[in-house]
């Protein structure tokens, strides 16, 4: 493997070309970030369906309640 320049835990696999990073505490780190993004983005999005939901069940509310107002 070839050492990457200014990157003391990089390295270059020769053959494939891909860099390995041999910090296994920064890779554990950066597995954390993913996972957190990941999450934050299903939260996002789950609260996203929420309020499309809502916005539903408003619009049925109101449209019962004009209804009752024609009396």
């Amino acid at each position: 493997m070839i050492k990457v320049e200014g990157y003391p835990h990089l390295y270059r696999d020769e053959k494939s070309g891909a860099i390995i990073n041999s910090n296994n505490l920064e890779y554990n780190q950066r597995l954390k970030t993913l996972s957190s993004i990941h999450n934050d983005k299903n939260e996002l999005k789950q609260m996203r369906e929420d309020i499309d939901e809502l916005k539903i069940l408003l619009r049925k509310l109101l449209d019962n309640s004009a209804g009752w107002n024609t009396i």
